[in-house]
């Protein structure tokens, strides 16, 4: 079975900060803040394009199995993509009051922090990973 190739590293955020546009920089400050407040965990660098909160154990009925963040996001030159790895079911009421996204299976996607409520982006991230925490036994968080 093929190695996941997506994995915490070593990189610095320092340097991953610095290798972003100035404002996906200035946005990425603002969202480890935030996701730090909520996660109480430190941030991970994974695959050089993420930052990742915490980490869980998996292993699907096929026999894949590996280890990933538990919440995080990744800021791209054209939009936040914010992980919330239970995905949006139970936080359709959260989702409503959140402002300007757009949502795939557990990605969050905003065009620009401002669009959002920041207060409500963060009770999405402890949702989710109250969420987790309950579906995973090897989890940190």
């Amino acid at each position: 079975m093929a190695e996941l190739k997506t994995k915490a590293s070593a990189e610095s955020l320092d340097e991953f900060l610095g290798s972003l546009i100035e404002k996906r920089a200035h946005e990425s400050r603002i969202l480890l803040e935030l996701f730090a407040q909520y996660t109480q965990v430190p941030p991970k660098v994974w695959g050089g394009k993420m930052i990742g909160f915490g980490q869980y154990h998996y292993r699907y009925d096929s026999g894949r199995e590996g280890d990933w963040f538990v919440t995080g996001f990744a800021p791209a030159r054209a939009r936040l993509s914010i992980y919330i790895m239970p995905g949006f079911e139970s936080l359709q009421p959260l989702l409503q009051k959140l402002g300007k996204h757009k949502t795939g299976s557990s990605c969050l996607y905003i065009n620009k922090l401002q669009d959002v409520d920041l207060e409500v982006l963060g009770q999405i991230i402890a949702e989710s990973c109250a969420i987790m925490s309950q579906r995973y036994e090897s989890i940190e968080i």
